[in-house]
């Protein structure tokens, strides 16, 4: 299945899980997988939060930023991914100066979500 991210509607969502400013999605959703291309201008983020019946997988397109994780940081940039076990805890934030444009997946585990 192919999926057009260019033809998909880009939904803006406001402090997405309490971070800062606004996280701009244009989504695929099923009930296995969430697969998205994702915006965040200088100074948003989004909060943290804990990945219980889910794991995510976060690989940078353009700008930069970094992933706090379990208690520390990851510096990212074009090219770089992150990874977010199920059962740990993360946060993506543009600290860059242009937008940060990552492409993120979001696999459901057993009946978890």
């Amino acid at each position: 299945m192919k999926l057009d991210f260019d033809a998909m509607e880009e939904t803006a969502i406001p402090r997405f899980r309490d971070g800062e400013k606004t996280t701009y999605a244009r989504m695929f959703v099923d009930g296995n997988n969430r697969i998205m291309r994702g915006r965040l201008e200088p100074g948003a983020s989004i909060g943290l939060h804990p990945h219980q019946g889910s794991s995510e997988i976060v690989y940078i397109l353009s700008g930069t930023g970094k992933a706090l994780y379990d208690g520390g940081e990851e510096a990212l940039a074009p090219g770089g991914c992150h990874y977010c076990p199920e059962g740990h805890t993360h946060s993506l934030v543009n600290d860059g100066g242009e937008d940060l444009i990552f492409f993120a997946v979001v696999p459901r585990h057993g009946d978890g979500g």
